[in-house]
């Protein structure tokens, strides 16, 4: 009975009004105090709480799903099937997952007691027994290579009164030699597996919720058609403002439990800057909170930047814009819980959303986010959800391979495309361009690295010190400026990142003032809002041409 109950509530979801209102009231009253008879039907309950609280008709509903949501640990059932529910991300159930460095550091920081490692994972021992002697004390690690221990004992031999395996090991990292991505290298080679244990305040998709989103109470479902991205991309926000401090800090840490609590990472989350935060309230409940990264993790000229989806508060998917320019380099996901509700819509919004914050017209997926590599993305269809939207290939042979699938499926209703089909599709990237007539060309990450490291190898070889230091000097002179245009040492950083790729243009053809502005990009890398460089990329549009022109017919 318990269970009708449940497939009841479901029901319900998608249906809004005085009578469904009052219909899912007393439904949940009556879960609150029914035991579930398996782990299916309490993850399921879950579900429907969580959808309901991102969409809730009236504020009984939505005080009555909170405090499930916020009890739902002491749930007798939870308890009972707290294994058979472990890494669901519910509150009360723990989370094992190969935490990438950044996220393990920041549990590590935040929970020590409740990190440890999978002790399961044979291979990490091994790893961890040849990463240890470099982390330690010089007669220590000769003690080590004279009388080997395996990983876990060593571990367990160093670490203090109270202090868990895994807080041990990332303490040891954490005071290596060397800088941020020195340390995250040796966490990521060590590969270790983590289980973070439940307690009160670890991350739960139960718990996850920002009360100072913008708030609205529905009286018809979401929008569910199929927008028209320009339509969309015309229609401006209500209000886009910049987080205080604190508001950054509450986003960063929700975006990160999101991440944890479902198996994933997103390095503009692990590395989020709380004083680059901005919300864009696109109404009727429905928001975008943006974060930039810390400057040691800036890229040379993308600016990137990770978002939440927030329905009322409630994180129902995520995202990650590298911006270059007016282009936009995108990856989009919204969360299982809320699929089939508006994922299209919510995709167009947050188009409007980049537009609005950065001036974006044009936008790429790459082919991961498609479906290579990805059985997710697969899975789900990902490929046609975007080219029916208006995303296209631009590539002759993935363009005719869309027209034949296209043409099946005319002729035959229902005809779903096959994996097989759909990884070939996934194979190049899509485009969507406001203004067809300035489509703008494709450039990477990955093209603006070779590009950077070819310039390195020609000036210094392997001497990368050397070879960015002299391009660094020489784009100065060029550009007729003092080291005094470089105020602080992280405009100095975001100048020796950015001079390699700007001397492969030849801007000593380039009138002065042209060159006399690239210090300010430099500036605005280093300024509190990568938002500001954006901005200065644009205001150099010699500098954007001549880039495009150098990458994008080597793609």
């Amino acid at each position: 009975m318990s269970t009708s109950l449940v497939a009841a509530l479901e029901r319900l979801r998608m249906r809004f009004g005085a009578d469904a209102a009052a219909r899912k009231r007393a439904l949940l009253r009556q879960l609150a105090r029914r035991r579930l008879a398996s782990a299916a039907a309490v993850r399921r309950l879950h579900e429907a709480l969580c959808f309901i609280a991102a969409y809730p008709d009236d504020a009984g509903v939505l005080a009555q799903a909170r405090a499930m949501l916020d009890g739902f640990a002491q749930r007798g059932d939870l308890r009972v099937h707290r294994d058979a529910l472990a890494d669901s991300g519910i509150a009360g159930t723990a989370i094992r997952y190969r935490f990438f460095a950044g996220q393990a550091q920041w549990l590590a920081a935040r929970w020590p007691a409740q990190l440890s490692l999978d002790r399961s994972d044979r291979d990490a021992q091994e790893r961890i027994a040849r990463a240890l002697p470099p982390l330690l004390t010089h007669a220590e690690a000769v003690a080590l290579r004279e009388a080997p221990r395996p990983g876990y004992a060593a571990l367990d031999a160093l670490r203090g009164r109270g202090e868990t395996d895994a807080t041990c090991l990332l303490r040891l990292i954490a005071a290596m030699p060397g800088d941020g991505f020195t340390r995250e290298a040796v966490s990521d080679a060590i590969d270790a597996s983590f289980v973070l244990a439940p307690a009160s305040g670890t991350p739960s998709r139960s718990a996850a919720y920002w009360p100072a989103a913008p708030r609205v109470f529905r009286r018809e479902p979401p929008p569910r058609a199929r927008p028209d991205l320009r339509a969309e991309l015309a229609r401006a926000p209500q209000r886009v403002r910049r987080l205080s401090r604190s508001e950054g800090e509450a986003i960063v840490e929700l975006a990160r439990a999101a991440m944890v609590t479902r198996a994933r990472s997103l390095e503009a989350f692990s590395f989020g800057d709380a004083n680059d935060a901005w919300l864009v309230d696109d109404g009727d409940g429905l928001a975008y909170a943006f974060a930039g990264m810390v400057a040691e993790r800036r890229h040379a000229v993308f600016a990137s930047y990770g978002s939440l989806t927030l329905r009322n508060g409630v994180p129902v998917g995520y995202g990650q814009a590298d911006v270059l320019g007016r282009g936009a380099a995108l990856s989009f996901n919204t969360f299982d819980s809320f699929r089939g509700a508006e994922a299209a819509h919510a995709f167009a919004r947050w188009l409007a959303a980049l537009r609005a914050l950065f001036g974006c017209t044009s936008f790429t997926l790459e082919p991961y986010q498609l479906g290579r590599d990805n059985d997710e993305a697969i899975d789900s269809g990902a490929w046609w959800f975007y080219a029916k939207l208006g995303f296209a290939p631009r590539d002759a042979a993935t363009r005719a391979l869309a027209a034949r699938e296209r043409a099946q499926a005319q002729r035959r209703p229902g005809l779903r495309t096959s994996p097989a089909m759909l990884r070939q599709l996934a194979q190049r990237h899509l485009f969507f361009d406001l203004d067809p007539a300035a489509a703008r060309p494709l450039v990477t990450p990955a093209a603006v690295g070779d590009a950077i490291g070819a310039a390195l190898t020609a000036r210094a070889g392997s001497d990368r010190r050397r070879g960015v230091g002299d391009a660094a000097a020489e784009l100065l002179r060029l550009c007729d400026a003092s080291p005094r245009a470089l105020p602080n040492a992280a405009a100095r950083e975001a100048w020796r990142r950015l001079a390699p790729l700007v001397l492969l243009l030849a801007p000593q053809r380039w009138p002065l003032r042209d060159r006399r502005a690239l210090p300010e990009l430099a500036r605005a890398k280093a300024a509190r809002s990568e938002r500001d460089f954006v901005a200065a990329w644009q205001a150099h549009p010699r500098l954007d041409a001549a880039l495009l022109r150098y990458l994008a017919p080597r793609r």
